[in-house]
């Protein structure tokens, strides 16, 4: 068990602005040094929330920066590259500049990712009441929303698909196991020493390949549609979008526009839940196989964000989280996948460890429902972590101990939002 001094919540909570300021380049936040070294969507979104009551003119360029990389099409990619460090897959890979839909002058990906802007974006205006920003900021998420509506509903029933694992956020889930097994055996011989030590046994060829696939294709929504072997529907990142959908309605007015369409597609989203991925739990569903992917990961409770939930699935979902399958059995929350499936590893990424992120999200879900005792303690055992191991990538969730990078974006932005909301308390 990795150990560090004791600090208490104000010294927490300057290390944890510390972290965030040593990671900004001056045009968006990286999620740590070194390994990720551009700007990622998902990451940024939940840096938005962590500084909105500590330093929300950051969060305001935070945002800002990340939407200077949307596509026409209204598509907000998973990275965008705002400095010349070399990563891969790079901007050699993607090659957005020679596509007509993207941004002059921003090199981005060609996937996007978690649509948790809108959410990010009514979090910031809870904190600051600023309407003018609202103004500035919704047309860019309105257009986001309607690209996932269009591009995106693979299925026809009302969910967006990913179309590939990067776009959950949660790369190596077990749950993109049955889909990635079904694609062709790709070896392309590529080796980076640092990856590898952080996602052993990856199927990162098997990505990159598929990334390759879709530039190919002109990142053409009809190729994703009739051809594209990876296509799933995944409980998290459509639980994350109907919860954008309801903020989005609630800032509409702000903006002098109609809330009514972004309620009728929280509806869609909900029923289009409840009737394709549960099952006694929410699964993944493998559009190309025409099944559901059956393991409980942590991206099964992203529904619970919904606050029309009804009563029979919430209890259910409630119960799951609870018991001796995820938080009733380990020290910490949350596990990243069930822990007595045969996928489960407590070393591997989203295979077993505990997340900062979605441990807040499940936090947020909590409140949503009024669980106040659940919402406690979520937050008093994620604070446990970063107080132990400092603001790592993920944590073992039986032992606390740290793995992954170090001073993680996400995990110090959200243990500052963490510890406000324990001083209100």
């Amino acid at each position: 068990m990795e150990a560090r001094p004791a600090v208490d919540d104000a010294a927490l909570g300057r290390e944890a602005l510390a972290v965030l300021e040593a990671n900004w380049t001056g045009s968006g936040t990286v999620p740590a040094p070194g390994l990720y070294p551009h700007q990622w969507s998902w990451d940024s979104a939940f840096v938005v929330i962590g500084l909105a009551r500590h330093r929300p003119e950051r969060a305001r360029e935070e945002l800002l920066s990340l939407l200077r990389g949307q596509w026409s099409t209204g598509m907000i990619p998973h990275i965008v590259f705002h400095t010349p460090e070399a990563y891969f897959p790079g901007p050699s890979v993607w090659r957005s500049q020679d596509h007509e839909h993207a941004p002059p002058r921003v090199l981005t990906s060609g996937l996007t990712a978690p649509p948790l802007h809108g959410l990010a974006l009514w979090w910031l205006y809870r904190h600051t009441g600023d309407a003018a920003f609202v103004r500035l900021a919704y047309p860019a998420l309105l257009a986001q929303h309607a690209y996932l509506a269009s591009a995106r509903d693979l299925g026809g029933a009302g969910l967006a698909a990913i179309v590939h694992p990067w776009e959950s956020g949660m790369d190596d889930s077990p749950a993109w196991d049955p889909p990635l097994a079904a694609l062709p055996e790709i070896r392309y011989g590529y080796r980076n020493v640092e990856f590898d030590e952080r996602h052993p046994d990856s199927d990162h060829d098997r990505y990159v390949w598929l990334a390759m696939q879709y530039r190919n294709a002109g990142y053409s929504s009809s190729y994703l549609r009739d051809e594209h072997p990876f296509a799933v529907e995944d409980p998290m990142f459509n639980g994350i979008w109907l919860a954008s959908c309801q903020a989005l309605a609630e800032l509409a007015p702000l903006a002098m526009a109609d809330p009514r369409p972004h309620l009728e597609q929280a509806e869609r989203i909900r029923q289009a839940l409840l009737d394709r991925l549960w099952d006694g739990c929410f699964y993944a569903r493998d559009l190309r196989a025409g099944s559901l992917i059956k393991v409980c990961t942590v991206g099964s409770f992203g529904p619970l964000l919904d606050p029309g939930l009804p009563g029979d699935q919430l209890h259910a979902a409630v119960e799951l989280l609870e018991s001796a399958r995820f938080m009733g059995a380990t020290g910490y929350p949350v596990p990243s996948c069930e822990i007595r499936a045969a996928q489960f590893d407590r070393t591997r990424y989203w295979r077993g460890p505990s997340w900062v992120n979605t441990n807040w999200l499940l936090r947020r879900a909590a409140a949503v429902h009024s669980l106040d005792q659940l919402g406690q303690q979520l937050t008093n055992g994620t604070l446990r972590l970063v107080r132990q191991a400092g603001f790592r990538e993920c944590f073992d969730p039986f032992d606390g101990s740290g793995r992954g990078c170090r001073d993680f974006s996400w995990s110090a932005a959200l243990t500052l939002d963490l510890l406000a909301d324990n001083v209100i308390q």
